[in-house]
């Protein structure tokens, strides 16, 4: 029987704080072969506010320890009482294996985030495509759910790209939506056929003659892509190739960026600097967990952390996830980041511990 007394109004209750809350899996559902959705609530009964397009961060409890991993939201911020993550169980997947195992409904996990800047409403526009591959597809499900609930007729064309027909994430859902939404246009398109269903659709990979065919007018949209690194860096190279402007063209990725590693210039030994040198400290004060600790130059704040016997939760350890936030009370550090932290969130004095290096002492609520 449904607990009524479950319900309560949206401004009764408050916005889910990643810091102080568990989630609890209140659904799970097959999507496609090793595809599954894991639908969370909250368990202090708060709702949940972030951008279409978004993701999380899970930490898994493990046998061998908390596992983290960063996934995708699939759900819409204008459905606000769950989220829910769609992940695909590839060969060698670890964390998502394990959720495949472990996770049922009443399971609870805590989870970080949401954070990124992989959405529709950091760049509008009067008209959108979607181009995603496999499991890239979810950051444009959840896109196109909000814009479903809140702006039915934008014009939106989606296309999707799969090994095999069974293998379309979301088919029969993005099928009643093409129904629903006017300006709706879907392209699906495999590299096989299947013996478990006929297929009359495209076949092949998208490319500079089958891209015009799915979106005829794309240089006129603002274009989100999502998929594996070869398929975003096949589609990046044909839109630049047919001349596209791309600052319309945005992709999501979780793989570190390549730098240029630059060898120092060679500079002689001063006579007597190994006997005398005295490797710089900061000092750091974690206040939350009490904790004085020394960060050698060069060391990170997450790393100082760690050395002194401080947890701060880190997934990517790159400045992407944004996992590692900290607010940061006193001092000044250096911070290169990739995206996982917004400007308001550093004028608010939040860190990311992975990629932030002591200017002068701190304190640093961890």
């Amino acid at each position: 029987m449904t607990d009524l007394g479950l319900y309560r109004h949206l401004d009764q209750m408050t916005p889910w704080n990643d810091r102080l809350q568990v989630l609890e899996v209140i659904g799970v559902s097959d999507e496609a072969p090793d595809v599954k959705t894991f639908t969370f609530r909250s368990d202090n009964q708060t709702w949940f506010r972030y951008r279409p397009g978004q993701f999380v961060t899970l930490e898994l409890p493990t046998s061998d320890g908390p596992l983290m991993r960063t996934y995708t939201l699939s759900s819409s911020p204008s459905r606000p009482f769950s989220i829910a993550v769609t992940v695909k169980a590839q060969a060698g997947s670890t964390g998502t294996r394990w959720m495949f195992d472990h996770l049922t409904p009443g399971s609870h996990v805590k989870a970080y985030g949401p954070t990124g800047d992989f959405s529709l409403h950091s760049h509008p526009a009067a008209k959108y495509l979607f181009i995603s591959a496999g499991s890239g597809v979810t950051p444009m499900m959840s896109m196109l759910r909000w814009l479903n609930d809140c702006a039915p007729w934008t014009d939106v064309g989606f296309v999707n790209c799969a090994r095999r027909p069974e293998e379309i994430i979301f088919r029969k859902e993005l099928e009643l939506l093409g129904s629903r939404m006017p300006g709706l246009s879907l392209g699906f398109m495999i590299e096989e056929r299947s013996s478990r269903e006929g297929w009359f659709g495209h076949m092949g990979r998208i490319d500079a003659i089958r891209l015009p065919l799915l979106a005829p007018d794309f240089r006129e949209r603002e274009i989100f892509c999502c998929g594996p690194d070869p398929f975003m860096r096949a589609v990046r190279g044909m839109l630049d190739a047919a001349g596209f402007d791309m600052t319309k063209y945005h992709q999501e990725s979780f793989a570190a960026p390549v730098v240029e590693e630059i060898p120092a210039p060679f500079a002689s030994p001063v006579e007597g600097d190994a006997a005398t040198a005295v490797e710089a400290v900061t000092p750091i004060r974690f206040s939350f967990s009490d904790v004085d600790a020394d960060c050698v130059a060069g060391q990170t704040v997450l790393q100082t952390a760690r050395a002194s016997g401080v947890r701060i939760p880190a997934a990517c350890e790159f400045g992407l996830c944004g996992t590692c936030k900290v607010r940061k009370v006193a001092g000044d550090v250096e911070m290169s980041h990739n995206g996982g932290i917004l400007d308001h969130e550093i004028d608010d004095g939040f860190i990311l511990a992975c990629c932030s290096k002591p200017l002068s002492a701190l304190e640093i609520e961890a």
